[in-house]
């Protein structure tokens, strides 16, 4: 440090070290259509989004991370911030009712990271259009598709009703297997058209199925929100430390 050094008899040395001032949002897509639980599971997509988002809001948390939920909760570094969320999730809920299914059109500012947690089941150019609304300079996404198993596989036979959970009209299918094929085809054109999406923004995309453990998606999605971050990390100045110097 030589403005230091010059001053005194000692020789100063600045030393320095990656620090990340790095904030992460999370969002779970908490409207009635993530209530779907087919008869194979034992947990609905809302709870397993949620258990998600609160699991990987502990570990940041413990990592030194800022983490806030978009719209409910600004971010902070307490080691609390999980039971604030989960508090504040409740109070929202009482107040506001059901959820939206797309993530609150807000500015995020760089060096963040976005989490989006849903089933991404609205039309593929209205949640497109959301993302980009999301996508600042600097800003990382990664989306966590939470999926049913009948819903990638459509599992049903003969004569059903198909009930919209958000207010969709219902309707009747004479032979629900003679729609599959058509059903699995949309789905995959639907799914592929997402994941171009968040490509496009450089953002990452993880698939998951509620009968699969929640261990396999928050340890892989974690895996990739800290190498971001440590990515992002810029190198800041520590305070000079003195060292002794031979005459």
């Amino acid at each position: 440090d030589w403005r230091r050094s010059a001053g005194s008899d000692h020789l100063f040395v600045r030393e320095r070290e990656w620090e990340a001032a790095h904030t992460v949002w999370l969002w779970a897509d908490l409207s009635p259509s993530m209530r779907f639980r087919g008869a194979a599971v034992l947990v609905s997509k809302r709870d397993r989004a949620l258990v998600l988002t609160l699991a990987l809001g502990e570990l940041l948390a413990e990592g030194g991370e800022r983490v806030g939920f978009l719209d409910v909760l600004p971010p902070t570094a307490s080691r609390r911030v999980v039971e604030r969320l989960a508090v504040a999730l409740v109070a929202r809920d009482r107040a506001a009712g059901d959820a939206d299914s797309l993530p609150p059109p807000v500015r995020i500012g760089e060096l963040s990271d976005v989490i989006l947690v849903s089933d991404f089941l609205e039309p593929a150019e209205v949640i497109a259009a959301r993302l980009r609304s999301l996508a600042n300079r600097g800003v990382g996404g990664h989306l966590v598709e939470v999926l049913d198993p009948a819903e990638e596989t459509l599992p049903y036979h003969g004569r059903a009703e198909i009930i919209g959970l958000e207010g969709d009209e219902s309707m009747i299918a004479e032979r629900v297997e003679g729609l599959r094929a058509a059903y699995t085809t949309r789905l995959a054109a639907h799914r592929q058209a997402i994941a171009d999406v968040a490509r496009s923004l450089g953002w990452s995309i993880l698939r998951h199925r509620t009968d699969r453990p929640a261990a396999e998606a928050l340890f892989g999605l974690h895996a990739r929100v800290s190498g971001r971050a440590g990515a992002d990390a810029a190198m800041t100045p520590r305070r000079s430390e003195p060292m002794e110097t031979q005459p």
